[in-house]
């Protein structure tokens, strides 16, 4: 699959988890829960616009995004999946996760600047 079908995917879903936060949720969950829900949300779409923007790359340049695209995929899958788990179905045991779903996301922007190394060098 490419990353642009993986930014789509991720963009639609990011999306449609908001609209989900906002009307659906509103009225059953706290506020702090709604609120971790759309910061779960706008993760997803933001990072879902940083795919597109690596998958562009790659198209332009010619050069692999496999290192940071797969390091966000999984901070995004990580993070907000698993916030989505602790709003909707209070799985404590997710708790843990959502760190580690941080630190993929930092990596993945973190191994952007080996993406800008000069590949001639």
């Amino acid at each position: 699959m490419s990353w642009l079908v993986v930014a789509g995917v991720l963009g639609c879903a990011s999306v449609a988890a908001g609209a989900f936060g906002a009307h659906g949720l509103r009225d059953s969950v706290t506020p702090e829960r709604l609120a971790a829900w759309q910061t779960a949300a706008h993760y997803g779409l933001v990072h879902s616009g940083v795919l597109l923007a690596l998958a562009l790359y790659a198209s332009a340049t010619g050069r692999g995004i496999t290192l940071p695209a797969a390091l966000i995929l999984a901070g995004v899958v990580l993070f907000s999946g698993s916030i989505f788990g602790l709003v909707l179905f209070e799985l404590r045991w997710l708790g843990p996760v959502t760190p580690i779903g941080g630190l993929c996301l930092l990596a993945g922007w973190a191994s952007l600047l080996w993406l800008a190394r000069d590949p001639a060098a």
